[in-house]
């Protein structure tokens, strides 16, 4: 049967607009890489809002989005689709990347790099011009209209000899780069999404952005701005600042009690400085 495979299709235009606020121009490049029919990669730490730029551009682009949430026992089979016994019948059930060409939708391989390398080998002939996907075990070849998008996010932060994507896919996409927004875009983000006062979503920031410094110095991740947003929803349901902080921003990026300590006392003197 294979793993399990998590994953949703979505008319996202039927739904409220996702909320993303641009920093440079990933809107355009990704426009232009929908009407060019290319691939897209984009690169960028944990919760930096490479999901949410995606949700958007469907939005904007009216198309459905299939987003799979990509593991290492991901198998071809929970991506492309398998027989499955119903009753006394065998019948064929697609899997996402298959619904998504059926369909002509964007298709998501979130955080691809934690797939098998051997699944991954799929997707090449979606990535050149002959844009099509084989379905080897029932014997088809479904050809992708020309509204299917294949976009893969990609945390280079994790890269490691035994998780890294093999060239020959990297160089299948274009790529958009993004980091944690500058302090100004970032207090916003966290105010219209936590629905908290600007002050409160500048403390948080301002603290979310100090942590960051200390990447690769204690901390294998910075804060990501998820985290921040947690954190201010915490204060807008009661909880005081330091408390929301601790567990939202420190807790969940580091066991260490003396790092943990540490960002304590940064935080705190942040806070205090009003």
């Amino acid at each position: 049967m294979g793993a399990v495979v998590e994953w949703k299709i979505g008319d996202v235009w039927t739904q409220k607009e996702p909320f993303y606020l641009p920093v440079g121009k990933e809107i355009q490049l990704f426009e232009a890489a929908a009407a060019g029919r290319l691939p897209v990669m984009l690169k960028g730490p944990t919760g930096c809002g490479k999901t949410r730029f995606l949700e958007y551009m469907a939005y904007r682009l009216r198309r459905p989005l299939v987003t799979v949430a990509c593991h290492e026992d991901l198998t071809t089979a929970d991506l492309v689709g398998r027989y499955l016994l119903k009753g006394e019948e065998t019948v064929w059930v697609d899997g996402p990347l298959t619904t998504a060409v059926k369909r002509g939708a964007i298709c998501y391989l979130d955080e691809v790099v934690e797939a098998r390398k051997d699944t991954i080998v799929v997707i090449h002939p979606l990535t050149d011009d002959r844009r099509f996907l084989p379905l080897e075990k029932k014997g088809e070849v479904i050809k992708a209209p020309d509204t299917f998008m294949l976009v893969i996010s990609y945390n280079p932060g994790y890269q490691t000899i035994l998780k890294d994507l093999k060239q020959s896919t990297k160089q299948r996409f274009i790529a958009l780069e993004f980091d944690f927004p500058p302090a100004d875009y970032e207090t916003e983000i966290v105010r219209r999404e936590a629905e908290i006062n600007s002050d409160v979503a500048a403390k948080l920031v301002k603290v979310a952005g100090k942590m960051r410094t200390l990447k690769n110095r204690g901390l294998e991740e910075g804060v990501s701005t998820r985290l921040v947003i947690y954190a201010a929803t915490l204060v807008k349901h009661g909880i005081e600042m330091l408390e929301a902080v601790k567990t939202a921003m420190i807790k969940p990026i580091t066991d260490d009690q003396v790092i943990q300590k540490s960002l304590e006392e940064i935080a705190a003197t942040l806070l205090a400085e009003g």
